[in-house]
């Protein structure tokens, strides 16, 4: 049975329709009832603590350093948190890095490296249709900017593996970090 040693943030970043949600909520399946976990949804969020907030990069920003503020105060509490969000900017990534370590909170940054293409293909909100469109301006991928992080601590293109197979490289990073065993 795993057992989780202390909290730990998994961001997961990347383009829209990547599968960040897919996968943070495989491996929240797969640990339901062994550690305490839990997902911040991007989309979930701005609904909510977010709600303030548009999409300009400055709001994106933003954005970022608030589910990175609730993300480490729950990982400090020995809670796994699943951080499924775009998070576009690499400053806004080393801010939450900052943030964790300042605190001693862990946090493993895992890049959902789908291509834009795949994603576009999947288009499971209709984003990049509504891009194409010309009824959406500024989504990440297309017109939007992302910046691909330089050394995540896991780099997922699901492309080509299943949900299951990305899901246990999650949780093989957990393992390599000695977080879960």
């Amino acid at each position: 049975m795993p057992q989780l040693t202390r909290g730990a943030t998994v961001w997961l970043t990347g383009l829209p329709g990547a599968g960040k949600t897919t996968v943070a909520r495989a491996v929240e399946a797969r640990l339901a009832g062994l550690v305490q976990v839990a997902v911040l949804d991007g989309d979930d969020l701005r609904r909510t603590i977010s709600a303030d907030l548009g999409f300009s990069e400055e709001d994106r920003e933003r954005h970022g350093r608030r589910v990175g503020y609730v993300a480490e105060l729950l990982a400090r509490h020995r809670i796994l948190v699943l951080v499924p969000v775009i998070t576009p900017f690499a400053r806004t990534r080393a801010a939450v890095r900052r943030h964790h370590e300042e605190r001693g909170s862990v946090l493993l940054e895992v890049h959902v490296a789908t291509p834009v293409d795949e994603c576009a293909r999947r288009d499971p909100k209709g984003l990049y249709a509504r891009a194409r469109a010309g009824q959406l301006r500024g989504l990440t991928g297309v017109d939007g900017p992302y910046e691909v992080p330089e050394n995540p601590e896991l780099r997922l293109d699901t492309t080509n593996i299943g949900i299951d197979t990305a899901a246990e490289r999650v949780l093989g990073l957990l393992e390599r970090h000695r977080l879960l065993h």
